[in-house]
């Protein structure tokens, strides 16, 4: 009589690696695809946008000049270049205006993690867009899920960190890479994250967005790594994540509901360029202006108080110094909406961050942390704003949702806004729309190489 033979169930690294290498296209919600197709609309302007800045173009000529020709797009310069260099400079640009999505629960922004990779590698393969789009959807939910199932040191910013591993195993699934080694290919992923640094936000430290592209770049050179036979720790994930960058990682969270319970579908979209925290006030902010006859200028308040959760109180400097510390600043935001005039990222630039109005107003406006919030996040992201006007009125503005959250969505005739915002000063506004048509259709074009008939 012969023995059963006991299996020893797959750990969560190796359910993780076989989920984004083995789960088919069709077998994604249908749900899931939407969601990440708008995501992808969504992202390609915001770094177009990023790439146009002078700090860009000077760093995106750098780096084409150094590099080998490829079919990936650089987008925002009309150029194509090698998957590594298209990615490493789409990540960076992804991120450069704070105006990317995010997701709550994933402490942090999946989607500029993953994307680049497995859009430059999808171009550099002349691969399909349903491919394409599936290896981003089932990336992005492994980045939300490390990421959700770390307790984040509070001074270790997200970019650079859990997106590492995703973009490594979108490389891996795009390249062909052995799906039974994707398990070590995580693992050695996980040990080439960055130490990054929130303080790099408080200061106005733009290579914060460097970050970002760091997943890009490593994630792929992970897959070289090993395919040359480099190894990485027997767990580099949990190491990493629960000692190195993290006070804490469950393994069983990370691995909950795999492929039942997505998390792709419950990320944010952002309406302002600042970091998500900020958002919360702004719509603290909105709530007690729309309970006056008229929104108040800078003239009129006299003094605001506001209590946030402890992310969102991190974020209380008064005088940022240029145009990127603003996207940290809970009171340069509410004082540049409340001085009215410029919209979108024009009311976070320079000549924002000079006026005497602004500047006036943003040391009236004081941020504490209240501990109740901090105790309910990230379930709910409570802000309550006081605003004492200088006529002796008082009125209260709460934030219980942040706009853009699942329950609280944002107006798609927004969204659309926003992109023709980003995007048509660059393009024009029919390339800027067949650019968005292509890509909420991107899983019909057999060559995602050849999306539109330009390089945007």
């Amino acid at each position: 009589m012969t023995a059963a033979v006991t299996q020893t169930p797959p750990d969560y690294l190796e359910q993780l690696a076989r989920f984004v290498g083995s789960t088919r296209a069709e077998d994604i919600p249908a749900r899931v695809l939407e969601r990440a197709r708008l995501i992808m609309v969504d992202t390609l302007g915001v770094i177009a946008a990023g790439m146009r800045t002078p700090e860009l173009l000077a760093f995106s000529d750098a780096q084409l000049a150094s590099g080998s020709p490829g079919h990936a797009w650089v987008i925002g310069r009309g150029r194509r270049s090698n998957p590594q260099d298209a990615a490493l400079l789409n990540g960076v640009a992804g991120a450069w205006h704070d105006f990317d999505e995010g997701n709550t629960l994933a402490n942090g922004h999946p989607g500029i993690q993953v994307l680049p990779t497995a859009l430059a590698i999808g171009q550099e393969r002349g691969l399909p867009g349903r491919e394409v789009l599936a290896a981003f959807a089932l990336a992005y939910e492994v980045v939300a899920r490390i990421g959700m199932a770390t307790q984040v040191k509070l001074i270790v910013n997200p970019h650079g960190t859990f997106g590492v591993v995703g973009a490594a195993l979108v490389a891996a699934r795009l390249s062909g890479y052995p799906v039974a080694r994707m398990r070590a290919l995580a693992s050695l992923a996980a040990s080439t994250c960055m130490a990054t640094n929130r303080h790099t936000m408080l200061d106005g430290a733009t290579v914060r967005n460097w970050y970002a592209g760091h997943s890009s770049l490593m994630g792929q050179m992970a897959v070289r790594l090993a395919s040359a036979g480099l190894t990485g720790p027997s767990d580099g994930v949990n190491t990493t994540f629960s000692l190195v960058l993290g006070d804490g990682f469950d393994r069983d969270v990370a691995v909950a509901g795999l492929g039942d319970q997505w998390m792709l579908p419950d990320g944010y979209l952002k309406l302002y360029p600042t970091a998500r925290y900020v958002h919360s006030a702004i719509d603290a902010w909105h709530d007690a202006a729309s309970k006056l006859p008229h929104p108040p200028s800078p003239d009129d308040i006299e003094r605001i108080d506001i209590q946030a959760y402890r992310l969102a109180a991190f974020l209380a400097k008064q005088h940022p110094s240029d145009w990127f510390g603003t996207r940290f600043s809970v009171p340069f935001a509410i004082a540049t909406l409340a001085a009215g005039g410029r919209s979108g990222l024009a009311a976070f630039d320079n000549e924002a961050v000079a006026d005497p109005s602004i500047r006036g107003l943003c040391a009236r406006i004081h941020v504490i942390e209240e501990p109740a919030y901090t105790a309910v996040y990230p379930g709910l992201q409570r802000v309550s704003l006081q605003m004492r006007l200088r006529d002796g009125r008082e009125v209260r503005g709460e934030c219980h949702i942040t706009s853009g959250e699942p329950s609280r969505p944002v107006n798609p005739i927004d969204l659309d806004r926003k992109f023709e915002q980003l995007t048509a000063p660059i393009w024009g506004d029919g390339r800027a729309r067949q650019l968005r048509d292509a890509l909420h259709a991107i899983d019909r074009c057999p060559n995602v190489a050849h999306l539109v008939p330009f390089d945007p």
